[in-house]
């Protein structure tokens, strides 16, 4: 297989794959799908989630993939607030719907047991689309919500000026080569893997598509693929270091050329140590769904600057400021401005108030602290929602976490704020650690950490729990470990 699409067992050539993208384009257009239409995709990684993908951006319309690791009600919300014109969902997750689907929306089902029409068998029956395609336009992807409703983030179609711009960051982010084999476990639900995993099938690549991530299966498939790019978040690169050194050992992994990871931050010595392990061909992108890939740091950028998310991109300008709106100095933090992308604008889909808030007088507001070194590296130090202040001062748990997470028996971590009658707020670690649970040992803990940083910042309690609320990009959800956790710690998780 040198080329196409290869998903657990099914494959398709790069040559196929283009002639069922068109025939699948003449399938929307067919059933009603015009340019600017949404067309919602409830699919796991597969073969077909990236042909309906590819079908709908032929037309001028707009792929909605839904997370479906939401609740019945969530899937509901999201089809229903994105005015999908049509659905193509694997039929076991469509059973899962408990609510009568909007009656004016065609439905195409993969799999077995529905009264839906086949959309592998109508696709098949379908004339290839003639003509060219219209102007591609980006996935609307719907946010994870970790603070509310999940929102769609609508991208505008972009001018021939952005789209060179777009272009050129593409090809800064994902390193294309001649036989590029690029493997996703990611789900494609989110803006990081359908962009890296969409760029790779239109190169003429192999792309290979697991449904979910497993730590050896990954080593597997570099091995047996002779994969060359992959696309990780950091909590993939914790489990990978998790294993032991045996199967470590056990894999070749000497294809790897281009390893790119976003989503999170990623704790310095989990970097190192992937860097040691897989050499210097992991690089890192820091954005956001809302406003695009911002700055780029490749593996030996970030080993001559630890922390550091890069310089900007191209036609991308960032400037730090203070709550009063001034420039910040090198080195000082303050909020993370995008003044300019280059890339096309966004809104909220059905709420373009929401995105109105996010503009000031300098910019848009990316909802970091962060600040930029003599160089203009940026260093991101917390979002500032997650931001604690203790006593007057500003503690960022970001840091806190990269050296909780070198404690020996953490496997995961999260710092937050809870309310302090003295202090108004106290700092309080949460900690996944399976083989420290019966015994925490609390006060040894917090020694490992002042050794790291100053004893401001080191946790006053330390709290363990079965499982970190995390999504599966990463993301924590800490407004929900708030909640668990209730206003004195107490646990209901």
């Amino acid at each position: 297989m040198q080329s196409g699409i290869l998903s657990e067992g099914d494959y398709l050539d790069h040559g196929s794959l283009g002639v069922r993208v068109r025939r699948a384009a003449a399938l929307l257009a067919a059933s009603g799908v015009r340019p600017g239409d949404t067309v919602a995709l409830l699919l796991r990684n597969s073969v077909t989630a990236i042909e309906a993908t590819l079908a709908a951006q032929h037309i001028g319309a707009y792929p909605v993939p839904v997370n479906w690791h939401f609740t019945a009600q969530e899937i509901a919300y999201v089809l229903q607030d994105c005015g999908a014109r049509l659905l193509v969902a694997h039929a076991d997750l469509l059973e899962r719907l408990t609510d009568p689907l909007p009656g004016s929306m065609a439905v195409f089902t993969v799999g077995d047991g529905t009264s839906h029409p086949d959309w592998d068998g109508s696709v098949s029956a379908s004339e290839p689309m003639p003509g060219d395609p219209h102007p591609v336009v980006a996935s609307m992807i719907y946010t994870s919500g970790t603070s509310g409703r999940p929102k769609g983030v609508r991208r505008a179609a972009a001018t021939p000026e952005q789209a060179a711009t777009v272009a050129r960051i593409r090809d800064r982010l994902y390193a294309p080569m001649a036989g590029m084999r690029t493997l996703i476990t990611a789900p494609l639900y989110h803006t990081a893997p359908v962009l890296f995993a969409s760029f790779t099938s239109r190169r003429d690549g192999l792309l290979v598509l697991e449904t979910r991530f497993d730590a050896e299966r990954t080593l597997q498939l570099i091995e047996q693929h002779r994969i060359t790019h992959l696309y990780a978040v950091p909590t993939m690169f914790v489990r990978l270091l998790a294993l032991p050194e045996a199967v470590r050992s056990r894999y070749d992994l000497s294809s790897l050329r281009w390893v790119l990871h976003a989503g999170a931050p990623c704790p310095p010595d989990v970097k190192k140590a992937m860097i040691d392990w897989w050499g210097p061909v992991i690089s890192e992108y820091y954005g956001s769904t809302e406003m695009g890939p911002l700055t780029f740091c490749t593996a030996q950028e970030w080993l001559e600057n630890p922390g550091s998310v890069g310089k900007p991109l191209p036609g991308v300008t960032i400037e730090i400021r203070d709550e009063a709106g001034r420039l910040c100095p090198a080195g000082v933090p303050g909020d993370v401005i995008l003044v300019e992308s280059g890339q096309p604008d966004f809104t909220y889909h059905g709420d373009d108030a929401k995105r109105r808030a996010l503009a000031t007088d300098h910019g848009l507001v990316t909802g970091d602290m962060g600040y930029l070194d003599e160089a203009g590296r940026l260093f991101i130090c917390d979002r500032r929602t997650d931001m604690i202040i203790s006593g007057g001062v500003n503690i960022y748990p970001a840091e806190i976490e990269a050296a909780l997470i070198g404690y020996p028996g953490i496997e995961d971590c999260a710092v937050i704020g809870l309310p302090n009658a003295e202090y108004g707020e106290e700092v309080v670690a949460v900690v996944q650690a399976p083989a420290l649970r019966d015994a925490l040992p609390e006060a040894d803990i917090q020694a490992f950490l002042r050794k790291a940083i100053a004893g401001y910042k080191v946790p006053r309690r330390i709290i363990a729990v079965d499982a970190l609320p995390r999504d599966d990009s990463g993301k924590i959800f800490k407004r929900r470990l708030k909640e668990g956790l209730g206003p004195n710690g107490a646990k209901a998780i």
